[in-house]
């Protein structure tokens, strides 16, 4: 698929312009699990993906910004001195990261760009985080900024929570950059540390249900997580002053603190604290190679994000419960923000093809909807092609 993809953006490019200086290849991510923690300052197991954005770059001697979207067959026009949030949607992602650029200091001229992949738009695969990596890989070699991947990381997540708006966490471009093939990486999301732990995928295949819903609740539900979550803190560190997030919590002082209160709170600050300390576990089992441990930790992350943190939706719940009690299935559960998007699952290779046709027949009856399944493998992150 990326050499068709590739070929493609050569296409286009010439097109439009002429040749390109390069192409830069940046991942979608999947996250094995530790969801919600990013905001919380717990850890997160993300992996990036065989599924990926391209873009395609030349420098201009002029202020000019051309850009083009291949999958769409759309191009959009700016310059460096008046970058601008645009309805349009897709610019914001590459607009975003030049200005950002130019906010460090940086002073950089015009570019023509095509960007397209096949990271599959709405299926909670992070393919904003992706075009904002690669993008911000790519000016940061066409005009020799000198960034290294951290710093990278920092600017595409402030272009997405300022320029785009979405107060989004760290995790979908830390993957998107630093992922590594068959590990995932066990990420602090407080001190931005991270370690890569062996993902042994010998007789396993990582496939994604896609739900194909998307419920409206998703951002404003999100927005109202982070504030539970935030209020639990609050009355915690009435009694312990040291507690400055969840991560700083245990189960005994959740308890303690928050079992009389709004139970909402005491629910969504359970399930933080729970999922932190599953996590760590988790990385246990893995450095053992202990896989069907490490399932088990899956469907009770879905349990908990279904019943305590109320982020999924039935859909998500009806494809982790049909394959919850099949041998062939390690682990399952929901995966990104909630309310849609897809489930993530972990089958015996030989397995999957049988699985697969039985859930999408079961999932049609239910809901009169067409599953559609992505299979992935876990590769390198951002890089040129």
């Amino acid at each position: 698929m990326s050499e068709i993809v590739i070929e493609r953006i050569k296409e286009i490019f010439k097109q439009h312009f002429d040749e390109p200086a390069f192409i830069v290849r940046s991942p979608g991510r999947i996250n094995l699990i530790g969801e919600h923690l990013d905001y919380n300052l717990g850890f997160v197991l993300p992996a990036a993906i065989d599924k990926a954005i391209y873009v395609a770059i030349k420098k201009r001697s002029d202020n000019e910004i051309n850009l083009v979207a291949g999958d769409l067959e759309e191009t959009f026009h700016a310059t460096v001195d008046s970058l601008q949030y645009t309805e349009i949607n897709w610019p914001n992602y590459i607009l975003g990261v030049a200005d950002q650029i130019m906010k460090m200091g940086f002073t950089i001229t015009g570019f023509d760009a095509v960007v397209m992949g096949d990271v599959p738009l709405g299926a909670g695969l992070s393919s904003s985080a992706a075009v904002e990596c690669a993008t911000a890989f790519a000016l940061n070699t066409l005009f020799d900024l000198g960034l290294n991947k951290k710093q990278m990381v920092q600017l595409a997540q402030k272009s997405e929570n300022e320029f785009v708006g979405l107060q989004c966490g760290i995790m979908d471009m830390f993957a998107s950059m630093f992922g590594k093939k068959e590990q995932v990486i066990q990420l602090d999301c407080r001190s931005l540390e991270y370690a890569y732990m062996p993902f042994d995928t010998k007789g396993i295949s990582i496939v994604l249900f896609d739900t194909g819903v998307k419920h409206s609740l998703a951002s404003s539900e999100y927005n109202t997580r982070r504030q539970e979550c935030e209020a639990g803190v609050a009355i915690i560190q009435k009694k312990y002053p040291e507690v400055k997030s969840l991560r700083d919590a245990d189960l005994t002082m959740v308890n303690e603190c928050l079992a009389n209160g709004d139970t909402n709170v005491f629910k969504r600050c359970t399930y933080i604290v729970e999922e932190i300390k599953r996590l760590q576990n988790g990385c246990v089992d893995l450095q053992n190679h202990n896989l069907p441990a490490f399932g088990q930790k899956m469907f009770a992350t879905h349990d908990g994000l279904s019943k305590l943190y109320e982020v999924s939706c039935p859909e998500a719940d009806a494809l982790v419960d049909m394959v919850r009690n099949n041998d062939s299935v390690l682990g399952a559960r929901m995966m990104g923000g909630g309310f849609g998007g897809c489930t993530i699952n972990i089958i015996q290779k030989e397995k999957v093809e049988t699985l697969v046709d039985e859930v999408a027949a079961k999932y049609h009856q239910q809901f009169d909807l067409v599953l559609k399944t992505y299979v992935v493998t876990i590769e390198d992150g951002t890089s040129l092609v």
